[in-house]
């Protein structure tokens, strides 16, 4: 890069972060300086998208690693997502950002790009959560990231909502013996074969709907296992991401499980994010989940009423019922 170049830069970083009066701490604890309204955003993290879309900032994202073609949901309840710079990976090119007057950036937490942007001074928030509770505190740290009372307002409403679903799940199962929770095996990819383990969100909400993760031994998100050891596992329920793939892409041992054998396969909706991962749909997920593994506690439940619901108040999206239906289904729209 030219001298030249390098100036353009510098200049441009300053006048992006020209006003920052606020310091937020994101969730890796490091304190930011940020503008006092975030108006333009680069989201490098798949799943915080869905937070700044319920916080009523989806238009202020103006660089995006999601696509139509993965997350056709997203970008059909957020349209203005298909005029955004869009990369593959996560990787953000610094003069691009600047060029596009980008005045806050959130990464995935260990995202090694991060420091690049602070160093031409982008404010960066980084973030990233293992269970319910660390949902609910990046959504109140974004919220106040993104400057202004609204989003704060929508990230305690949101968080009101998720603690209402959490109460009414947990009275339905309070009384459930150890004994009559599933061992519930969530497969991620089908090919090559991936599970999810410990400390994931994904654990923690089988564990609220009244589950056990049969993936005993195994810690993390996207976990390669093969065939054989979902095989030793046995769970009682398989639950496959909706992009998974299909189960007769796995091989004949899969077919061998009993769950599989006695029709204990459940497809994972997917709407604006999949369901069971990072979004802020895992309050829908935590109800869907404890409906489908113990149907005779939650017989009253409208999974279609509830999402059409959550769609007109958190994502000001008039959601249709055949809509609902497919998302229900983990199917894309048509």
């Amino acid at each position: 890069m030219t001298g030249r170049s390098w100036c353009a830069v510098l200049l441009l970083a300053l006048s992006a972060t020209c006003g920052a009066a606020d310091s937020v701490v994101d969730d890796s604890g490091r304190e930011v300086a940020v503008p006092t309204t975030a108006l333009r955003i680069a989201d490098g993290w798949y799943a915080h998208h869905a937070l700044l879309m319920t916080l009523g900032a989806g238009e202020r994202i103006v660089a995006t690693v999601n696509h139509a073609a993965s997350q056709p949901w997203m970008f059909k309840v957020q349209p203005s997502l298909n005029q955004a710079t869009a990369v593959h990976g996560t990787a953000f090119n610094v003069e691009t950002l600047l060029g596009k007057q980008v005045d806050l950036v959130f990464t995935s937490l260990g995202d090694r790009q991060a420091r690049a942007y602070e160093q031409v001074g982008l404010p960066v928030m980084r973030m990233g959560y293992t269970d319910l509770p660390g949902l609910q505190r990046s959504m109140l740290s974004t919220a106040r990231a993104l400057g202004g009372p609204e989003p704060l307002a929508r990230a305690k409403a949101y968080n009101a909502y998720l603690d209402e679903q959490l109460t009414q799940v947990g009275k339905g199962l309070a009384d459930l013996p150890e004994t009559q929770r599933p061992r519930v095996l969530h497969i991620a990819s089908l090919v090559p074969l991936k599970v999810d383990g410990s400390d994931t969100l994904i654990d923690d909400w089988i564990g609220i709907a009244g589950g056990r993760n049969a993936a005993a031994g195994v810690k993390g998100n996207l976990q390669a296992v093969s065939a054989e050891q979902v095989l030793a596992w046995q769970p009682d329920v398989v639950i496959l991401a909706a992009g998974s793939g299909e189960l007769s892409q796995a091989g004949a041992v899969l077919s061998q499980l009993e769950a599989v054998r006695q029709g204990r396969v459940l497809r994972n909706p997917a709407g604006v994010f999949p369901w069971d991962r990072y979004g802020t749909e895992v309050a829908l997920q935590v109800q869907w989940a404890a409906q489908v593994l113990h149907p005779d506690r939650f017989e009253g439940v409208d999974m279609v009423a509830q999402t059409r619901s959550f769609y007109g108040r958190f994502f000001d999206y008039a959601l249709s019922e055949g809509d609902a239906r497919r998302i229900l289904a983990g199917l894309g729209p048509l």
